[in-house]
């Protein structure tokens, strides 16, 4: 069902049923104060009616004069009779109604019980014991409320009508507010089925509207849209990563390997193998990184753990040291003394080990003096800096922005050859960690490289 349809059916049947609730509530509330209200007329009715007889045997006036006097106040169509202490008829009106059941409302009266009331059909039935001059009276009387029942039905013929207009009403408001409300859901609806998931440049999706819920549902969808823009360019950009980066260490190991039938040396055998051991090694991960990273593409949640990252700095020193023997990583803290606490993060090891490796080996491969820092700044409580820093060519100003794009490379690159995949994996490997990455050059012959994660 179209959400306009549910809005107007939910709206419209709720106010229509509350108005149906409120006049049927009114209308029965009414009804019980036309009973009670008449009940209470039938009352004096019988106790003026007790007092005029009491009065006429006292003063031993006209008959015709008490009838005269009793007429006044005569309803539509009524019967009363009056009974002594002994439960004797001693008066019955001069009207034919029957009262059906007056021996039983009779016998339930006494002193204790004074007041007795039922209904026959639409009729109003009431019994009365009542004392006058030291006399009791026991009475009944019944009654048809015509000018009560008259106005009752002309409020039920009221409500029946105001309910038909305001159920009217109600419909075409409804249907108003249903199509302005829907409306840019419609509109957005329609731009998403027109939306072009195969384009290049995918922009926005822009909503005109002032509901928050609109705005915040075409933002989210935006920020997915961004997501899956950036996964789908990712994996498409890696399959071209790794027949560009890989084919190529790969090739030298074959022909590497292939130089081995030519050596009859046995330590120069040895040399090469274990060459050639540690290039597959890393060759074997960055397939595992990559491999990674395809499952949190593909929805997996990323495995993290609690690591110390001047432990896993110094192990990646190591490994480069063996291939890299002549060049030297500086490791520094920031302040002095320092909370120790604050150099443990919650990554994951193998994904952040992958970056960093990849950073400190463009280290080795952009320095002119064989050496790099790195600074662990631990002085903000919330947040952990790491700045890799070394001498050489920097990127120039121009280029600094696709320095983490796809394919770019500066002028600082030529005739460098990398093993890597650069770092545009960096820089997606860092994010899914929860932490940024950004470049800068202080100076003409500086490249810093600083790192940021939000301690948990």
């Amino acid at each position: 069902m179209k959400i306009r349809n549910k809005i107007l059916i939910y709206f419209s049947s709720t106010v229509v049923i509350l108005t149906a609730i409120s006049f049927t509530v009114v209308y029965l509330l009414f009804s019980e104060y036309r009973e009670e209200e008449f009940q209470q007329r039938q009352k004096e009715k019988v106790q003026f009616t007790v007092e005029l007889m009491t009065d006429y045997i006292e003063m031993s006036e006209d008959l015709s004069r008490i009838m005269d006097e009793l007429t006044i106040h005569d309803f539509y169509d009524e019967k009363v009779l009056v009974f002594d202490g002994e439960k004797d008829l001693i008066f019955s009106s001069v009207d034919d109604l029957l009262i059906e059941g007056y021996n039983q409302i009779l016998n339930k009266l006494s002193p204790t019980n004074r007041w007795i009331e039922t209904k026959e059909e639409d009729y109003d039935v009431i019994g009365i014991y009542l004392e006058r001059n030291q006399k009791s009276y026991y009475a009944v009387s019944k009654a048809y409320d015509a000018f009560g029942y008259s106005k009752m039905y002309f409020l039920r013929n009221v409500l029946i009508g105001i309910f038909a207009g305001i159920s009217v009403i109600v419909v075409f408001i409804s249907l108003g507010l249903s199509n302005k409300i829907s409306k840019p859901i419609t509109a957005l609806a329609e731009k998403l089925k027109k939306f072009d998931m195969s384009s290049e440049n995918i922009t926005e999706i822009q909503t005109e509207t002032s509901s928050y819920e609109l705005k915040n549902l075409t933002e989210k969808f935006n920020e997915l849209l961004k997501r899956t823009n950036e996964a789908f360019s990712f994996q498409k950009h890696t399959i071209h990563h790794i027949s560009h980066e890989l084919k190529t260490p790969i090739a030298v190991l074959v022909s590497e390997l292939e130089t081995l039938k030519n050596h009859a040396n046995i330590e120069e055998i040895k040399t090469v193998l274990d060459s050639q051991i540690n290039k597959a090694k890393s060759l074997g991960s960055i397939i595992n990184v990559l491999l990674e990273i395809s499952k949190v593409e593909s929805g997996q949640e990323i495995r993290k753990q609690n690591i110390r990252i001047d432990e896993l700095i110094f192990d990646i020193i190591q490994e480069l040291k063996i291939v890299y023997p002549d060049f030297n990583f500086e490791l520094n803290y920031f302040p002095d003394e320092i909370d120790e606490q604050r150099l443990n993060l919650q990554v994951n090891e193998a994904l952040l080990r992958q970056a960093l490796k990849n950073l400190m080996t463009n280290c080795v491969a952009y320095s002119n003096n064989s050496k790099a820092a790195i600074k662990l700044n631990c002085s903000s409580p919330e947040k952990l800096n790491i700045s890799l820093s070394n001498s050489g060519n920097p990127v120039l100003k121009d280029e600094e922005k696709y320095l983490f794009n796809h394919f770019f490379r500066g002028e600082n690159s030529r005739d460098k050859t990398g093993f890597g995949l650069g770092l545009v994996l960096t820089k997606r490997i860092i994010k899914l960690n929860s932490g940024t990455i950004t470049y800068s050059n202080p100076s003409d012959d500086l490249n810093v490289f600083e790192l940021q994660f939000l301690l948990s």
